[in-house]
């Protein structure tokens, strides 16, 4: 359970990086935040179904 909210504030956070870096025009940034974006993101929903939100023991 731990590691999904990590992951999530992670995503956030990367989100809000991408959003910063389209609004200054940085294309490099971009690249990077988008990709972090999407892998952290995509780890965020799969530990999310493969753990379950309870946590199941």
């Amino acid at each position: 359970m731990g590691l999904v909210i990590i992951f999530g504030l992670v995503a956030l956070l990367a989100a809000y990086g991408t959003y910063s870096t389209i609004r200054n025009k940085n294309f490099l940034g971009l690249i990077f935040a988008a990709g972090t974006f999407a892998v952290i993101g995509w780890f965020t929903i799969m530990t999310a179904i493969h753990h379950g939100i309870p946590a199941s023991h």
